[in-house]
């Protein structure tokens, strides 16, 4: 344990302390931590099943594909195929022999019966063992059947959720390009890295259809094959997921010279500011006053109903853990918005300049941390008295077990959070959460008094 904790030493920052800010990260996670990460197949899934119209097959054990999107967030507006999650089953015999066979037929067999735009062979650890050409199956089914079959490379024991993402991003290069751009106007983008969780990239696309801003493809939210094959006509990459959607924007821009902005839609102050961003990129003065109309309309209806929810949690005291450092960022300035204090915050896949970012965000005395686990997070938590934990699904029962408040920021909420819409309903389920007459009933906040908005 004792070397577990040198280990972990350099990756926890505590702003203020007197020695130069320098925090590792970027790291394998140390052995026995039992890191809050997760593996490189469920990076890779995260990013891709939301393609709606296409067949995704975990080539691997049936453990593998509990991570199944069905219990995500992503809604889609019409095909539900990705919402079925198909395994080969690898068992025994076939890592024995070999799993191509199986494989082989699985494709063939679920291709006929679904007929699928396209299919996504999500190679785990065992196939990386066994040795299995994926690549040279999902060859032959695409010459077989007519349609793209994507081998997504996303077997290894010790890469991470980070790793799966390139993985999925190498995937999808594979497909954009094959289609035909023509009819895009000049005024059009992707937006990358937005699921659609709850419905969210519905919301965004709304916003920019009122600037004049053409979407040709959400990857991977809500996502099609055929938008994402033409999706290198567009004249700009909007990336709202950096740690997931960087890679493959920068091979965009490097491919077919398409630039790219980072954006954020989580927050009053960073939505506005995405709005703003993609309106100065095309220089339109008709779309910037458009977009200031818009948003302007859009904060004289929120505003005031944050006003309430701000008086009753100014003070309170928030920690953050999320699986991107950008989610961060935003949610360090909404709950500032809210009249909060972050007092802790971490990611499972930042890099140095995320969090020398989040350094001069936060305030004196927060502490920040890369790669946590279960006990470190229980003790900052714990530490620093706080009123509610925002993470996944994951840091949940560490919250209730002590007695915390907790905001569900990951995949698996179904409540849209982002734009602002998505605001008002962050502020009102941090109310709920923080303000529950059930923590009077815990020995930390016994006898607190919680005030209640009217």
């Amino acid at each position: 344990m004792a070397d577990i904790l040198r280990e972990r030493e350099r990756q926890v920052y505590r702003k203020g302390d007197l020695q130069p800010f320098q925090l590792d990260c970027e790291k394998q996670s140390a052995a026995g931590s039992v890191s809050q990460r997760a593996c490189v197949f469920c990076g890779s899934r995260v990013v891709l099943y939301p393609i709606a119209d296409a067949l995704h097959i975990v080539h691997g054990p049936i453990g593998c594909a509990s991570y199944t999107w069905d219990i995500r967030g992503a809604l889609s507006s019409g095909p539900e195929l990705h919402r079925l999650s198909f395994s080969t089953d690898l068992q025994e015999m076939d890592v024995v022999q070999g799993g191509e066979k199986k494989l082989y037929a699985g494709l063939c067999e679920l291709i006929d019966a679904h007929q699928p735009k396209a299919a996504f062979v999500y190679a785990t650890c065992i196939v990386g063992v066994i040795g299995d050409d994926v690549e040279a199956v999902c060859k032959r089914v695409s010459l077989e059947k007519g349609i793209p079959v994507l081998p997504v490379h996303s077997e290894g024991f010790k890469g991470t959720k980070k790793d799966g993402y390139r993985a999925a991003c190498d995937a999808l290069l594979k497909l954009v390009g094959t289609g035909s751009p023509e009819g895009i106007t000049p005024h059009s983008i992707n937006i990358l890295g937005d699921f659609n969780l709850a419905g969210e990239t519905w919301m965004i696309r709304d916003y920019y259809k009122r600037m004049g801003v053409e979407v040709v493809s959400c990857i991977t939210g809500d996502g099609r094959v055929d938008e994402i094959r033409r999706a290198h006509g567009a004249a700009l990459n909007v990336v709202q997921c950096s740690g997931s959607m960087t890679h493959l924007a920068k091979q965009l821009e490097e491919k077919y010279g398409t630039p790219f902005i980072r954006v954020s839609y989580f927050g009053v102050e960073d939505m506005s500011k995405s709005l703003y961003d993609v309106a100065r990129h095309f220089k339109d003065k008709e779309m910037m006053k458009r977009t200031q109309a818009m948003v302007r309309e859009e904060l004289e209806r929120l505003m005031p109903q944050l006003a309430d929810y701000k008086r009753a949690l100014t003070g309170k005291r928030a920690a953050i853990y999320v699986g991107g450092a950008f989610k961060a960022f935003s949610l360090v300035a909404a709950l500032r918005h809210l009249g909060m204090t972050t007092v802790m915050v971490g990611s499972q896949t930042g890099n140095k300049d995320d969090y020398e970012q989040l350094r001069e965000l936060c305030d004196e005395g927060t502490i920040i941390a890369d790669d946590s686990n279960p006990l470190e997070l229980s003790s900052f938590l714990e530490e620093k008295d706080v009123d509610v934990f925002i993470g996944g699904v994951k840091e949940r029962p560490i919250a209730y077990k002590l007695g915390i408040g907790f905001c569900d920021h990951n995949h698996e909420r179904k409540e849209a959070l982002a734009g602002f819409e998505g605001m008002l309903n962050f502020a009102r389920e941090v109310y709920s959460s923080v303000m529950s007459p059930v923590w009077r009933l815990t020995p930390r906040r016994r006898g607190s008094n919680l005030e209640v908005v009217k």
